[in-house]
């Protein structure tokens, strides 16, 4: 299990756990990343930016500090 910023790119996973309050899980969810979905990083910058990632086939870009509490178990 490792955070989404953790991930390489290009790299598949399922969502396992947000360590987050309820603000951060209810903004999530709007961007629907959320517990039990599979996600796929596409793009970051290195050291700072955003994190771009694919859920059911859409684009969403997730601030780092969001990104560092994702935790994904990597597919393979």
């Amino acid at each position: 299990m490792v955070s989404l910023v953790d991930m390489k790119i290009n790299q598949t996973g399922i969502v396992i756990k947000i360590n987050g309050g309820a603000g951060l899980v209810c903004r999530l969810e709007a961007l629907d990343v959320r517990v039990g979905k599979k996600i796929t990083k596409l793009s970051s910058m290195i050291m700072r930016g955003p994190i771009v990632v694919k859920v059911n086939g859409c684009q969403v870009a997730v601030g780092r500090g969001m990104a560092k509490k994702i935790m994904v178990e990597v597919d393979g």
